[in-house]
């Protein structure tokens, strides 16, 4: 007889495309489940047939969060709960960490099972530095709040991950473009599919090839980080210095200086010595 699981909330990562990716350990979870809570039932309904199981589902998605998490929350005193999401890793861009958040101070208990996530397996494609990223989640869709959304990150020094539609995808690709300059980049799609690509080239390029008509599929979009900022000029230098010395002794200052711009302190030291005689 098949072990009962224990009551509590079960995080379970789910394929991103191909059905082979369901580990062993999120079917048996499945299978065992008292309820699974699905984005999209019908999703998930065909995902149990690959593994040939049935078991109870209620729909738990943006429109019915708030309405249906007391009720699940209250379930998990009792009763072993599945989180699921379409596809990949439930809570990357999607409602389920109120669900999280509220079963942890409820006292439950709560296992992640992981597995496929989108915006890592691209990341692993697209040949851009992995040591630092930062995941964007979807640009807004009207012009000046994208334009804003890209200015707040600009400047770091992370690769960056969205994710975005075929139809939005050349005017993301050209915002990107307009507001990060040059960058390399990458469009990746149908991951894990029969037809996945990754298309890689410069922001420009990109919005180019897409600019009249975005491919099917899901898609992510991952930037690379700046280039490294040119040195200070002299006078800028000269200025950060000045700052730092009106709070700090020279070796204090030349040291805070030094970090932030990456020179070297031993001639900074030298440099704010001039400017305190």
């Amino acid at each position: 007889m098949t072990e009962p699981l224990a009551p509590g909330l079960y995080i379970v990562a789910t394929p991103i495309g191909n059905l082979g990716d369901l580990s062993p350990r999120a079917a048996d979870i499945l299978s065992r489940a008292d309820l699974i809570a699905a984005e999209d039932t019908r999703v998930t309904a065909k995902l149990l047939r690959h593994i040939a199981v049935k078991r109870p589902m209620t729909p738990y998605h943006d429109h019915n969060a708030d309405r249906e998490r007391p009720a699940l929350v209250a379930r998990l005193g009792s009763e072993a709960i599945a989180l699921v999401s379409d596809a990949g890793t439930p809570m990357i861009s999607d409602p389920g960490f109120k669900l999280v958040r509220d079963a942890r101070a409820a006292g439950r208990r709560i296992v992640t099972i992981p597995g496929p996530c989108a915006a890592v397996a691209a990341l692993t494609l697209a040949g851009l530095p992995t040591d630092r990223f930062l995941f964007l989640g979807f640009l807004p869709s009207k012009e000046k709040a994208r334009a804003d959304a890209i200015a707040e990150v600009a400047t770091i020094r992370a690769s960056l991950v969205l994710y975005e539609s075929g139809p939005r995808l050349g005017a993301a690709l050209a915002a990107l473009a307009k507001g990060l300059g040059g960058r390399d980049a990458a469009v990746a799609r149908e991951i894990s599919k029969a037809f996945e690509e990754c298309v890689t080239g410069t922001l420009a390029e990109l919005a180019e090839r897409y600019a009249e008509h975005g491919p099917k599929g899901e898609i992510v979009i991952v930037v690379g980080p700046p280039g490294e900022a040119p040195p200070p000029q002299v006078d800028d230098l000269d200025a950060l210095l000045r700052e730092a010395l009106a709070r700090l002794p020279v070796a204090k200052a030349a040291k805070e200086v030094a970090a932030a711009t990456g020179l070297d302190r031993h001639d900074l030291y030298n440099r704010a010595l001039e400017l305190k005689a």
